[in-house]
């Protein structure tokens, strides 16, 4: 992995950050929802930025 400039750390934070609102967010919305479909969607969103959160996670602590 390439050294990370303190720029490059701040700006992967603040994705971090925004995945993991998003995740959450995604997910209440899942629980909330009456209509089965959209909770079903909104269910599989929240996975995905869950996923995507994990993935730049794991990239930053260099085990990728």
């Amino acid at each position: 992995m390439t050294n990370l400039t303190a720029k490059d750390l701040d700006v992967l934070a603040q994705i971090l950050t925004g995945e993991e609102m998003a995740c959450k967010k995604a997910r209440i919305y899942a629980n909330t929802l009456t209509d089965a479909a959209l909770a079903q969607t909104m269910e599989q969103i929240s996975s995905a930025h869950a996923e995507r959160f994990s993935t730049l996670y794991a990239i930053l602590g260099g085990k990728q």
